[in-house]
Order: structure tokens, then C-alpha cells, then sequence
């Protein structure tokens, strides 16, 4: 796996650009330059897997299409370079967030941070958690099956982006760095349901797919217990779950006369996840030989 970020760059200013192309170092970065909106929105809709962050210009006509994109499920870290950008935000005529919540803004006077801002940006997206608001966009929270498949890229991506980098000093730990206002015990009545329901939902698919010879059945497993990792999910919530969804199977073989026994079978799926799990936080845990410093150098 290359080691080198993946950079997406809608820049029309060409000073501007030349400049980023100048600061970016190639040893560590691989850039694309687009001049069209059609072709950036087109390239990211084609290679979103492969894609580690963009950088946009503000003064473009791209920023309508970050809706078309968080619509699509297509979520990816970002800096948006702009002039006076934060007076634009704090106006009622502008939103919080023009893409994601966790975007960067920043001004062309800092352009020479610009690695740094790409480093935080990436830092600030693999903090996202599975059940958050990702943009402060309420009429799409009604859309149940986009939201399912914003939250099913985003894991994704950031299980993608955290193998990459991982492996880079700067970075190790970034990833399992959670952020604790999306812990299930800090969420709100209604997220916490939310999330809950969610969670039965995913894990009865699991079951009911875990013999099954065709079915993606690890990529079912790796999803559910990112999200359960990154909401801090107790192991007895876990085991909650799935006593509750094995009693009503046992309930409905009893209704048809059919044997129990074959519902212990279904344990193997939650030792299954639970590895899984435990795995994960195994891997949490910092390298001994990496500086304090720098597993947080990206706060």
C-alpha cells in the first residue's frame, strides 16, 4: 500500500495553485488538479475509495455540489481555503457547515499551513462517529436509507484511511482516538433509541446472514463493530442484544414446533464479534516507542 495521501484539488485561483502545488510535498503527496466542477464532482463520484482528502477553493461555483455529494453518501475529509470565511459561516445566510462537520476552513494568509491543515482534517474525519449528524442538514435525517449507507461509506473510509496511515509515526492512534460526545452513555434519549435500534437492526442481519455462503458476512461484522467501538457500546449491551434477538427466534420456533437447538449455533456470531471487538481495542492501545507527543500532535 502506498503511503502517500491521495489529494483532490478544485483550486481555479492559478497563483493559489501553484502555490499548494509548490508547498505539498510529492514525496508524500499524489496530486489532481481540476479546472472543471464537472469532472472534480465526476472523479470523486468514480475513485471515492481512493481519494484520502480534497482541498477547494471557496470563491468557486463548486460548494452547491457538496449537498449532491452528502446525499450521494459520498464523505471524505476536506480544507476549504476561503477569505473571510468564518464572517460568511456566522451569517444567517450561510450554514454551519458547507460539506461535513468536519471540515477545515482556512484563509490563503495561512496557505503555508496547508499540510497541517490536511493532516487535521483527516484527523477530524476519523473522529467522526458512526452515529453523529454529519452536516446540519435536517430534512435529510428523514431518509433513513441514505443515512444507512452515509454511515456504512464513512466507516469505510475511515477503516480505509486509518490502514494507510497507521503505519506513519505522525499518525499512529488518530484513528481509535474516539471522541466521547458521541458515546452512547452521553447521547440523548432519543440518539441513544436511535442508535439502539440501529444496532438490533445490524446485528439481526448478521444472524440471519452469518451461515450464509455469498454474503459479505466480515464486512457486516468489521461495520457493527466500528460503530459499537466508537459509541463506547458496553460487551453487556452487546450480549443484551443478542439474548433479545435469540429469544424472539426461540418464540417464533415454538409458534412453528421446531427445535431450539439449532439457535446455539448462533453463538459462534457473537464470539465472532466479540474477537472483533476485543481486537479493536487491543489495537487502541499505543506502541510503547511512540512519543506522547506525537500520537496527539493532531488535537
Amino acid at each position: 500500500m502506498s503511503l502517500r495521501l491521495t489529494i483532490d484539488l478544485f483550486v481555479l485561483d492559478s497563483d493559489l495553485a501553484q502555490s499548494l502545488k509548490t508547498l505539498l510535498n510529492e514525496e508524500r503527496y499524489d496530486l489532481y488538479f481540476f479546472q472543471s466542477p464537472d469532472q472534480f464532482i465526476n472523479c470523486l463520484k468514480e475513485h471515492k475509495e481512493k481519494i484520502d482528502c480534497l482541498v477547494v477553493y471557496f470563491q468557486s461555483p463548486l460548494l452547491p455540489s457538496f449537498n449532491q455529494l452528502y446525499e450521494e453518501g459520498l464523505l471524505l475529509p476536506i480544507v476549504i481555503i476561503g477569505e473571510d470565511l468564518s464572517q460568511q459561516k456566522s451569517s444567517s445566510d450561510h450554514p454551519t457547515h458547507f460539506y461535513h462537520s468536519a471540515e477545515i476552513h482556512t484563509d490563503s494568509s495561512q496557505i503555508e499551513e496547508i499540510s497541517a491543515m490536511i493532516d487535521q482534517a483527516i484527523a477530524q474525519f476519523l473522529h467522526l462517529g458512526p452515529n453523529c449528524s454529519i452536516a446540519d442538514q435536517p430534512f435529510l435525517l428523514n431518509k433513513a436509507n441514505q443515512m444507512e449507507s452515509k454511515q456504512s461509506f464513512l466507516l469505510l473510509q475511515q477503516r480505509r484511511l486509518a490502514e494507510k496511515l497507521k503505519e506513519r509515526l505522525g499518525y499512529l492512534g488518530v484513528y481509535y482516538k474516539r471522541n466521547s460526545q458521541y458515546f452512547y452513555r452521553n447521547l440523548s434519549q432519543n440518539d441513544k433509541h436511535e442508535l439502539l435500534e440501529q444496532l438490533k437492526q445490524n446485528y439481526r442481519e448478521i444472524i440471519l446472514n452469518y451461515f450464509s455462503i455469498n454474503y459479505p458476512i466480515n464486512q457486516e461484522i468489521d461495520e457493527f463493530v466500528n460503530q459499537v467501538f466508537f459509541a463506547d457500546v458496553s460487551i453487556s449491551k452487546i450480549l443484551e442484544i443478542h439474548m433479545e434477538l435469540i429469544d424472539t427466534f426461540s418464540q417464533q420456533l415454538k409458534l412453528e414446533g421446531r427445535s431450539e437447538e439449532i439457535l446455539l449455533d448462533y453463538r459462534l456470531a457473537l464470539i465472532d464479534i466479540l474477537a472483533h471487538l476485543g481486537e479493536m481495542y487491543r489495537r487502541s492501545i499505543p506502541r510503547e516507542d511512540v512519543p506522547y507527543e506525537l500520537l496527539f500532535s493532531l488535537d
